[in-house]
């Protein structure tokens, strides 16, 4: 075979490596982007911060109600999801509800109190941590945050350096916040966290579409389900404290299922004078079950309301009576089908003046 030949056959042979490399980058795009119906029995995400701080009714929970709790997930046969099959699954419709649990800002009660119990009964978790503070009074150091990330039950997410209002922020000063303490976790723990949580649950468009090219997953604060067509960047999660965590609440949440949609508008979460309030756009699915009887509330004005919703087909238009007041504007839907409950929540972030 002549040497022009061979060349000639290598050429073919790495321009048809670039041709399937091509294909299945955009069969993965594509897999990533298409919305189907799916029946996805959901995974739902609670969200806790401090144990046994009795001062801090906002934040805190008492150890007695988190084991009751943890029974009653128990006792209603759903699994713990471990959050590496959680990344890995993501797409993948789930045919049982799982339970992801969740814990941000590392504060030294949840070593003292929670992270025990949660071993000894082999309940995984994620731990998002702000490197900032990390050390100081009331919050765990890295030498027991290491001891959790060695564990196999404990994974660790990133939180921002400082844990302010990103929001406030410039684009610059986000992206430097976020920059160092990916920093400090490649110093401190030998990797950088790909799950990521933001602050108060506050980001721009400009500030997830930076946390998308970064990250695998993205956190907010928004009640809701996670089913496989949610944003990847805005997932949803129950906060759960003394005033959410009662019995009798915590038993209808963990019975909620997603609500499914394909298009939720607009995209920027962060309002002002001139997108404020937000005209607030659905798109659900035509498999969806008496969409029509949905109802929604929202806080604007800085009260607990029923907005005006109009449908075209299967698309919800929700008009606001008046703006959001800072900090953050909420909007929660609950749709009975069949006599199960599905839920659905979005957050707006409203900057102070």
């Amino acid at each position: 075979m002549t040497i022009k030949k061979i060349l000639s056959l290598a050429a073919s042979i790495i321009s048809l490596f670039i041709l399937q490399l091509l294909f299945l980058n955009n069969s993965n795009s594509q897999e990533d982007n298409i919305k189907y119906y799916s029946n996805d029995k959901g995974i739902l995400s609670l969200m806790y911060h401090r144990f046994n701080e009795n001062k801090y009714p906002s934040t805190n929970i008492r150890m007695e109600i988190f084991d009751k709790q943890m029974n009653i997930i128990k006792n209603h046969g759903y699994d713990f999801y471990d959050p590496e099959i959680f990344l890995n699954e993501f797409n993948k419709p789930k045919n049982k509800k799982k339970i992801l649990i969740t814990i941000d800002d590392g504060f030294k009660s949840f070593y003292n109190e929670a992270w025990p119990y949660l071993k000894k009964n082999k309940i995984p978790f994620i731990l998002f941590v702000s490197t900032e503070p990390v050390g100081k009074n009331g919050y765990m150091t890295w030498e027991e945050i290491k001891e959790i990330d060695n564990s196999k039950i404990g994974y660790i997410g990133h939180h921002s350096h400082t844990h302010k209002y990103l929001i406030d922020m410039t684009d610059s000063e986000f992206i430097n916040d976020i920059e160092t303490a990916t920093k400090i976790f490649e110093k401190k723990l030998g990797y950088v966290p790909t799950i990521f949580s933001y602050p108060f649950g506050e980001y721009s468009l400009f500030m997830k579409n930076y946390i998308s090219e970064n990250f695998k997953i993205g956190f907010g604060q928004h009640s809701g389900i996670i089913d496989i067509n949610k944003d990847k960047f805005e997932l949803p999660r129950f906060p759960i404290n003394e005033k959410y965590g009662e019995i009798k609440r915590f038993e209808s949440i963990i019975n909620y299922g997603p609500l499914e949609y394909k298009i939720l508008k607009p995209e920027e979460k962060k309002l002002d004078k001139d997108n404020n309030p937000p005209k607030l756009i659905i798109e659900f699915f035509d498999e969806q079950k008496n969409i029509k009887n949905i109802n929604c509330y929202s806080n604007d004005g800085g009260e607990w309301n029923q907005p005006e919703l109009k449908f075209k087909s299967n698309t919800l238009l929700i008009n606001f009576q008046e703006p959001f007041i800072p900090r953050r504007g909420r909007v929660n839907c609950s749709l009975n089908e069949d006599g199960k409950w599905r839920w659905f929540g979005t957050q707006f972030t409203v900057k102070k003046n």
